[in-house]
């Protein structure tokens, strides 16, 4: 047992050394790509914030009703917006909206691809199952290190620690989606002459497409359970508050911040279920 202890793995020096050498050695790109991802964000949050907050909640509130046809809903939203304005945090409502959606929209837009091709390929699933694994169990608080590390304070290292954190979900229901077509549509859709594409496009995603919603609805929550973790690092938003609030042991402010986060979390997850989904709910 003694020559295991003193014989300990650099495990966590050979860490440091890569992230150092990465500091050194691409600097430059860091630099660039946090000063381009930092201002899409704020120019998305600029650009929400100048409309009236009429506007948001109408549109949102149209929205819930061309997708679900629910009085109730869109009732729900409009008084879920209306209470967070009356709050104080539509601002920073506003901020956590516009850093989950770019997280969604870039989980989704990598992450369902590599879903499809792991169900096309299963040896890149197997490859790829512990690599997904590790992104989902390991601390925020250790991957939060080197992102801040290498992008510094501010809005960009929140949104990547939350892009590996959320990433993997939409892998892994695409993956299932696809693996579990019924093998008798696609032999039909061979049969019938059908190329790959027009394989994936007509028959595979269609029947995989309760999958992939779900996939991007966890994914959007994931997204907003960072929100306080990003905040820790410079992120705005509606996690400031909460931070703020347990740094001076503020519980009215704690409790009014957490529960506009519930009352986002409530509305996102509504609008983006599925009416079969909200059917076997029901």
């Amino acid at each position: 047992m003694d020559f295991i202890t003193e014989h300990k793995i650099p495990l966590g020096e050979w860490m440091a050394t890569f992230v150092d050498w990465l500091t050194y050695n691409a600097s430059g790109f860091f630099d660039s790509l946090s000063y381009t991802l930092e201002s899409m964000i704020m120019l998305l949050v600029d650009l929400f914030k100048w409309f009236p907050p009429a506007v948001p909640i109408v549109m949102t509130a149209l929205l819930a009703w061309f997708l679900h046809r629910s009085l109730s809903l869109v009732i729900f939203v409009v008084a879920a917006l209306l209470l967070i304005m009356n709050l104080g945090y539509w601002e920073e409502m506003i901020e956590t909206f516009v850093l989950v959606l770019s997280a969604t929209m870039f989980s989704v837009i990598v992450g369902v691809p590599i879903g499809i091709a792991a169900a096309h390929r299963p040896w890149l699933y197997t490859i790829m199952r512990p690599i997904l694994d590790l992104m989902q169990t390991i601390p925020t608080f250790v991957y939060l290190i080197p992102t801040l590390v290498l992008f510094g304070l501010g809005v960009v290292p929140g949104l990547i620690s939350t892009i590996i954190f959320a990433i993997a979900a939409p892998i892994r229901l695409t993956y299932l989606g696809i693996s579990r077509v019924p093998e008798e549509l696609v032999e039909a859709g061979r049969a019938f002459g059908a190329s790959r594409m027009k394989l994936l496009f007509k028959v595979e995603l269609p029947a995989a497409m309760p999958n992939i919603m779900a996939g991007i609805t966890q994914c959007i929550m994931l997204s907003l359970s960072m929100v306080v973790i990003s905040a820790l690092v410079g992120a705005d938003g509606l996690g400031k508050p909460v931070v703020r609030a347990l740094n001076t042991v503020n519980i009215s402010q704690g409790f009014e911040a957490g529960l506009a986060i519930v009352l986002v979390a409530i509305i996102l997850d509504r609008l983006c279920k599925t009416p079969a989904s909200q059917s076997r709910e029901g």
